[in-house]
């Protein structure tokens, strides 16, 4: 009796954040995207909990800080899809950078280098990287002093759009 107490208390909870997120003001607006972040797979735990804490930034209506979280995942994301090779690929296009680890690449080489390089690792296309350039130029509205105060919308679409490029960037090989 308890147990289908719960799942019915459980299939209402779901049908309410269903209905209540198509309202603007919705707090349930943010399950629907935690529905979106589950059906991703194979990210590392870095970039997990990078993503989980944009999610939580985001439900504690912190939006610049939910943008800057999830832009770090992505990044962490596209730095490890770069050195998946042992950064090899990366070497024979960019000679001068540093090609030891990860961690030099991402202390000497600026994130909007490394996103024009993927179009020349094959990761990305000329809309591609504009559209990852501005992605991180909205990041960086929000990480820096500016008049830019994200809402719970954009903020919402910010981070599904970051989700999304990682979906698409996923399967690609260097």
């Amino acid at each position: 009796m308890i147990r289908e107490l719960l799942l019915k208390v459980q299939a209402f909870e779901q049908e309410a954040h269903r209905i209540l997120s198509r309202h603007e003001a919705s707090r349930s607006r943010v399950v629907v995207l935690d529905n979106t972040y589950r059906k991703l797979d194979r990210l590392s735990l870095r970039q997990d909990e990078l993503l989980r804490q944009a999610l939580r930034c985001a439900e504690a209506e912190l939006y610049r800080a939910a943008h800057v979280m999830a832009w770090a995942g992505f990044m962490d994301f596209l730095e490890e899809k770069m050195a998946s090779d042992g950064l090899a690929k990366l070497a024979t296009i960019r000679p001068k950078w540093p090609h030891g680890s990860i961690e030099d690449l991402r202390e000497h080489v600026v994130e909007f280098q490394l996103i024009e390089a993927c179009r020349e690792l094959g990761l990305a296309t000329k809309n591609e990287v504009k559209a990852l350039q501005g992605l991180l130029n909205k990041r960086n509205e929000c990480a820096h002093p500016s008049n830019f105060y994200p809402n719970l919308n954009e903020t919402l679409g910010y981070v599904s759009e970051i989700l999304s490029r990682i979906t698409t960037l996923r399967p690609k090989k260097l």
